[in-house]
């Protein structure tokens, strides 16, 4: 098993696409957005702005 860092945990669409990465680290969730030639990569946070962990993690 390769020791990678961030993991895709969840893909969308083919010209627009979404992404939801895991830090393997830490079990945060990043929202990764690509269209065209721009992309934008947020951390997701929950109802009080504190970062969403992922459950499974």
């Amino acid at each position: 098993m390769a020791d990678n860092r961030f993991e895709e945990v969840y893909t969308q669409g083919k010209m627009k696409v979404t992404k939801v990465l895991r830090d393997n680290e830490t079990g945060v969730l990043y929202m990764l957005h690509q269209e065209g030639y721009g992309a934008g990569l947020t951390v997701m946070v929950d109802q009080d702005g504190k970062p969403l962990v992922d459950k499974n993690f």
